[in-house]
């Protein structure tokens, strides 16, 4: 029994115990969403988070321990942000051709998702340190959190809100996509890479690779526009 609980110990404070916990998980997630018709409100995700936190809290350990081990996961996000470049050439041709659509969707998009944010927070009696921790969440967490520093936010709490309108974009952008009737996958693709940056354009490519390119596009040029808008609308307003 002691030998059993040493092992125990030993391996819960094993680097290679929480990345191999991560990648179970996630393999986990996605069984389930495959099994279920690749059902958008079973985001695997979405549900590789709830199992990890649900283990973490059940072996007591904190998340500064479970990063050492997780943190090559998190490596690899550069890579992968970087290898949507691929998708996005094969497509540069539809691409070129539709700029001027590609500004203004982008324009708007990243306009309705800043002022909808502040606007929703003013209403319901935010604080301005929470306004400017909301003000960016469409953007890439990187961006986001830099963004709301600037602002005097709390960049801890822009990378949950950013993180879960990820997650709530891949899960209802679908089907909200499919009850206004917008069918055109480059259309898709920028309004899910727009509001909900890479978690929802991980999702995209799992469709089709043409949403999977124009949503890699908006999130990258959503990134660039959110940078530069949330600081002059705060600036009107606030």
């Amino acid at each position: 029994m002691n030998s059993v609980q040493e092992s125990w110990v030993y391996l819960n404070a094993s680097p290679l115990f929480h990345l191999t916990l991560t990648l179970v998980a996630f393999q986990a997630a996605s069984w389930v969403f495959e099994k279920a018709g690749r059902n958008p409100l079973l985001n695997p995700v979405l549900g590789a988070v709830v199992l990890i936190v649900a283990i973490l809290f059940l072996i007591g350990t904190d998340y500064e321990t479970y990063f050492e081990g997780a943190q090559f996961v998190h490596f690899l996000l550069g890579p992968a942000t970087v290898s949507l470049a691929i998708p996005l050439y094969r497509q540069w041709d539809k691409v070129r051709g539709s700029a001027l659509a590609i500004g203004a969707s982008l324009l708007a998009g990243s306009l309705v998702a800043i002022l909808t944010a502040i606007g929703t927070a003013w209403l319901l009696g935010a604080s301005d340190t929470l306004m400017a921790s909301i003000a960016p969440k469409s953007a890439t967490a990187p961006v986001a959190m830099a963004i709301a520093q600037d602002l005097g936010g709390l960049p801890s709490l822009t990378a949950v809100l950013v993180i879960v309108s990820g997650i709530l974009g891949a899960m209802f952008g679908p089907i909200l996509l499919n009850l206004i009737g917008v069918t055109d996958w480059s259309a898709r693709g920028l309004a899910v890479g727009t509001a909900s940056h890479g978690i929802g354009t991980a999702r995209a490519l799992q469709v089709n690779e043409t949403a999977g390119a124009f949503s890699g596009l908006a999130m990258g040029l959503n990134a660039m526009a959110t940078a530069l808008l949330v600081p002059i609308i705060w600036g009107l307003l606030f």
